[in-house]
């Protein structure tokens, strides 16, 4: 949880599902170097609120993409589990074709190494912001009844790449196009007493 972020995420080789729905024995994280990494863990396939959350990543996944950042999903069910799933409709509560990879985490390695792992032996909702040096820099875990806000996930990494780029900060409900902070003492009393009149 927030103990990974500044640190190096932690890597991984694990069987993943592909968006064409072929199954990569090797798929590994540090293939993603270069690009920043949305990665979420989930409970269980066929479960209640993890098809919305992941059927929300897949509907803003071009946003993500624009700005270099991939989607992968985890869980602790097989990657036979995660290809069923993808091929049973939505109407009939699959998830369809959606187009990034879901990890099977089988042996709970993974779910254990991001701290997310239940002793009921299912993940926690947890989300990781990875960027393009392998860096975790945004965690959130939520309990199991509640659902994700991908706005908020899709924001982060417009946060991350304002500061890798201007060097000012991210003040609190900060979105893309307004004004942020330069670090200074200075900086945020000019910030304040702009915007708390």
């Amino acid at each position: 949880m927030s103990f990974l972020v500044t640190k190096q995420a932690p890597d991984f080789t694990a069987t993943a599902v592909m968006p064409d729905n072929s199954m990569k024995p090797d798929f590994k994280l540090s293939d993603y170097r270069g690009k920043y990494v949305i990665l979420f863990f989930y409970p269980l396939d066929f479960t209640f609120v993890c098809p919305s959350e992941i059927l929300a990543f897949d509907k803003a996944l071009a946003a993500f993409k624009a700005k270099n950042c991939e989607i992968i999903g985890v869980s602790i069910d097989s990657q036979f589990s995660h290809w069923a799933w993808k091929n049973t409709p939505v109407k009939q509560g699959g998830i369809g074709e959606i187009q990034y990879p879901l990890v099977a985490d089988l042996d709970k390695s993974i779910s254990r190494q991001y701290g997310v792992l239940l002793d009921a032996g299912i993940a926690l909702r947890g989300s990781f912001l990875i960027d393009r040096e392998g860096t975790v820099r945004h965690a959130v875990v939520n309990d199991l009844p509640l659902g994700r806000n991908i706005d908020e996930a899709l924001r982060m990494v417009d946060a991350l790449q304002f500061h890798e780029q201007h060097g000012d900060v991210c003040p609190a409900n900060w979105t893309e196009g307004k004004e942020a902070m330069t670090p200074t003492a200075a900086g945020v009393a000019e910030y304040l007493t702009k915007h708390n009149n």
